[in-house]
C-alpha cells in the first residue's frame, strides 16, 4: 500500500518501485514519466507515457476514472514538483513513484534501454 502524504487538500500517494511495477502490470495505474525526452530515450519503464516537466500541463493528463495516475522521474524530486503542480491545478488525488528511475533500477526491475552500438532498444 502506498504511503500517503498531503499537499494542501490533495491526496498524494508515494508508491514504491515494486508497488508501481505491480500496479502497472495489473492495469491499475497510468505511469507518467516527467523526465526529458533524452532521458526517456536512453532508458524508460515499458508502458510509461512521457510528459516532460518542461511541458507538463495537468490539463492534458488522462482522467483517473478507472486508473490512478502515478508520476515518476529520475529520483522523485521532479515528480513531487509535478504532483504539487497537479494539486495547484485542482487535482484531489495524485501519486508519484518514490526514488524514481534510480530506485527502480536499484531494485532490479525491468526497463528498456538504448543499445549505444545499434541505437536499438534492449530490455534490461
Amino acid at each position: 500500500m502506498p504511503t500517503r502524504e498531503i499537499l494542501g487538500v490533495t491526496e498524494f500517494d508515494a508508491y514504491t518501485p515494486e508497488e508501481t511495477r505491480a500496479a502497472l502490470a495489473a492495469g491499475e495505474i497510468v505511469l507518467i514519466d516527467v523526465r526529458t525526452p533524452q532521458e526517456y530515450a536512453v532508458e524508460h519503464i515499458e508502458g510509461a507515457l512521457l510528459m516532460p516537466m518542461a511541458f507538463f500541463d495537468p490539463r492534458f493528463l488522462p482522467p483517473q476514472d478507472s486508473r490512478r495516475i502515478v508520476l515518476h522521474c529520475g529520483s522523485g524530486m521532479r515528480s513531487t514538483r509535478m504532483a504539487e503542480r497537479c494539486a495547484a491545478a485542482g487535482f484531489d488525488r495524485i501519486a508519484h513513484m518514490a526514488g524514481g528511475m534510480s530506485a527502480w533500477k536499484e531494485q532490479g526491475l525491468p526497463y528498456i534501454a538504448t543499445d549505444p552500438a545499434t541505437g536499438g532498444p534492449v530490455r534490461k
